[in-house]
């Protein structure tokens, strides 16, 4: 895939919570017809194990629901706030787990997580890139180095 403006990192956090700022930023493309077809089928929280499901299984709010608030308008944080206040506040001890899984998803994973990602890397030209997790494989693939950023050591 080719960098998408305007679509940033599955590592950038929003408030506590990494990928959720790109979850949004999926929404507002799409609504402008921006957003490479590659990325439409895993839109939503339709396909259980897909990032942006597991984001809006977190937050226990429907992704519908996001998407209509953040098509309203507004900074991120205010959706994350909204969808705090429907879904409920999660501990700053969740969120380290979420993040914590999240950004290793794919590192010593079951053997067919592992699998899939090595076969993603290969499908996208990337094999000597230094790609243990999803995230690292989505910021390469859309031309960004997690590594050399060390991107997962950013604050919040």
């Amino acid at each position: 895939m080719p960098n998408v403006p305007g679509l940033r990192s599955p590592y950038d956090k929003v408030g506590r919570l990494v990928y959720f700022g790109r979850m949004l930023d999926k929404i507002r493309l799409q609504s402008l017809d921006r957003l490479p077809a590659d990325y439409v089928d895993n839109l939503g929280d339709s396909k259980p194990g897909m990032f942006d499901a597991r984001c809006c299984g977190f937050l226990c709010v429907s992704y519908d629901a996001i998407r209509r608030r953040t098509l309203e308008g507004g900074r991120d944080e205010a959706v994350l706030e909204w969808a705090e206040q429907r879904g409920g506040r999660r501990t700053d001890e969740e969120c380290a787990v979420w993040n914590g899984f999240m950004m290793k998803h794919g590192w010593r994973d079951a053997p067919d997580i592992v699998q899939r990602l090595r076969r993603r890397v290969a499908e996208g030209g990337l094999e000597g890139k230094p790609i243990e997790t999803y995230f690292d494989f989505i910021d390469f693939d859309e031309g960004r180095d997690p590594v050399s950023a060390k991107a997962w050591e950013k604050p919040c």
